[in-house]
């Protein structure tokens, strides 16, 4: 399944590999506000897009593990942080290749 065509409100199977650059392109449709950053509520709805359970206690998890500058959000710098929250936590399968 292509990321790339998937809408925000689509589902994502978490059987399927993606590659990092697919992970960052599907997390980028969920910025809502188009600053560049992902807000906890943003990573929350892009969590419910995977069916993940408990999204609003997950998401402020994923920000706290990911979030390195404090500010609340995950910017450019941060997202392998969050790659590697969603494989421990979430179940996805994110390559590099």
């Amino acid at each position: 399944m292509a990321i790339r065509n998937m809408t925000p409100a689509a589902t994502r199977s978490l059987d399927a590999d993606m590659t990092v650059d697919e992970f960052k392109e599907w997390l980028r449709r969920f910025d809502t506000d188009r600053d560049g950053r992902i807000s906890r509520d943003e990573l929350r709805r892009a969590m419910r897009a995977i069916r993940a359970r408990f999204t609003g206690w997950r998401s402020r998890q994923g920000i706290s593990y990911a979030d390195t500058d404090g500010d609340g959000y995950i910017d450019e710098s941060e997202v392998d942080g969050l790659i590697e929250f969603a494989q421990k936590n979430l179940g996805l399968k994110i390559v590099t290749y």
